[in-house]
């Protein structure tokens, strides 16, 4: 799934990577990328992660992991991250989400009766975003959908997925629901549409 995404990254782009499976997407970009990872705790030109002893406690990425500073890289306030997302200079941010409406709603900051780890700056990245795709796995550990018609659980932003990856396939937020752009490896449509609590386009 990270390297299926990486292939939506153009280069020269700034691109914002939520927590979770999207931190995985770097490992699968060309050393010579002409990419821009932004954090929105304040780093802009996030590297890999650290050799094991070579850790600085006060570089990390959005989920508190230790990362490093491609040259030229900066740090700036939260105000100064924000106003960036805010306005428009994050080219694509990759989040994972717990549902994916099929018209495009995310949710993916909290489930009901269950543990809330705080919206954080999800709603801002999938507002203020010029794109936003969906890294997850098809279904829940209890086999629930997470590609659904409507959202049942609280919403980080309306209508904002372009595109979601899942294990199973590649499909695209049109105006009639999701449309499957591609099938993985060995998964037959079929079991997509099965697993999927929507109709598929």
């Amino acid at each position: 799934m990270a390297a299926r995404a990486a292939l939506e990254i153009e280069p020269g782009s700034v691109v914002n990577l939520g927590i979770g499976l999207p931190t995985l997407v770097p490992d699968h970009l060309p050393s010579d990328a002409d990419v821009w990872f932004h954090s929105e705790n304040g780093l802009l030109g996030m590297g890999p992660f650290p050799w094991d002893g070579d850790e600085d406690p006060q570089l990390i990425n959005a989920g508190k992991q230790t990362v490093t500073v491609v040259p030229g890289g900066s740090t700036f306030d939260s105000a100064a991250s924000f106003g960036m997302i805010r306005g428009g200079h994050v080219d694509l941010a990759i989040l994972g989400a717990m549902q994916v409406g099929a018209n495009g709603d995310l949710a993916n900051w909290a489930i009901p009766g269950g543990r809330v780890m705080g919206i954080g700056g999800a709603m801002d990245l999938a507002n203020g975003a010029r794109r936003v795709v969906v890294v997850t796995r098809h279904v829940t550990k209890d086999g629930e959908p997470k590609l659904v018609a409507a959202c049942t659980y609280p919403l980080t932003a309306p209508r904002c997925v372009a595109r979601v990856i899942t294990d199973l396939a590649v499909l695209d937020v049109t105006s009639r629901g999701f449309a499957v752009a591609e099938l993985a490896p060995g998964v037959a449509l079929e079991e997509v549409r099965e697993q999927t609590g929507a109709t598929l386009v």
